[in-house]
């Protein structure tokens, strides 16, 4: 695995946070002088250090085992399948998280947004979404907004796809991710017309997600939960997103739905 240098890396990250060597050294508390010599490869930090400068520029956990093995340090966090026997606990606690938020849809993604898991109210939303789009890895924001996905359902379709890609802008600016800029541009590319005639979602006080589906229009909230103190990189990496009904129709829409089945 290629591993760019040091430097280069802090210098990304920090024009990235948009501080200057000063901003940083401030921050840190090193010098101007040395923080310089860091990024020109003059100096080497100590494995302390550097931690203080990722915590200052708020690298994730990933890109900070890249810093420490550019300084030829061994990296801190491991990176374990959610599958292995060693995450069996944390794998127990999303699908007790997702299952409890029944009969409401609920769904964990990785830091590409494709599908972990999810529990069973989620058979709602995706149900009329194109089967080439639910081949693994599923990727949610291409469901989300694809012309076979969910997009022809979704009444406030640019609403909705104007939150999207600003997440996405969010996330990309976080974690200097190419994928999720390769993601975002594609997402963007996506004709689909829109028809944004809701008036209750155009005046909610949130975003909502709101759905025409088969049984009937339901409007979303999202919430997102992620780990809080992850020492390990799919951890960190995870986040689970759960619908709640924007309205009492949806909730009572959802609730017979459930007694349904």
């Amino acid at each position: 695995m290629h591993v760019a240098p040091l430097g280069e890396q802090l210098r990304e990250w920090r024009t990235r946070r948009r501080m200057s060597q000063m901003d940083l050294a401030l921050d840190t508390e090193i010098s101007t002088r040395h923080l310089s010599f860091i990024e020109t490869g003059r100096s080497k930090p100590s494995a302390a250090m550097l931690q203080r400068i990722a915590d200052c520029l708020e690298v994730p956990h990933r890109a900070r085992n890249a810093l420490l093995l550019a300084a030829g340090y061994a990296p801190d966090f491991q990176e374990r399948p959610l599958d292995s026997p060693e995450m069996a606990g944390m794998r127990a606690i999303v699908e007790h998280v997702l299952k409890g938020h029944e009969p409401y849809p609920a769904l964990a993604v990785d830091r590409h947004w494709n599908m972990v898991t999810a529990n069973d109210a989620i058979a709602i939303v995706i149900e009329q979404v194109s089967p080439a789009l639910l081949t693994p890895p599923v990727n949610v924001l291409r469901i989300a907004l694809h012309p076979e996905g969910l997009a022809p359902q979704i009444v406030n379709y640019a609403m909705w796809r104007a939150h999207i890609l600003h997440r996405l802008d969010l996330q990309i600016e976080a974690s200097a991710d190419p994928q999720l800029a390769e993601l975002r541009e594609e997402l963007a590319g996506y004709a689909v017309e829109a028809n944004d005639n809701d008036a209750d979602a155009i005046n909610s006080i949130a975003v909502p997600l709101v759905l025409d589906t088969v049984a009937g229009r339901i409007s979303f909230v999202s919430t997102v939960t992620i780990f809080g103190t992850p020492v390990d990189i799919t951890l960190s990496e995870l986040a689970i997103e759960a619908f709640f009904p924007a309205d009492a129709e949806s909730a009572a829409l959802l609730a017979n739905l459930a007694v349904r089945q």
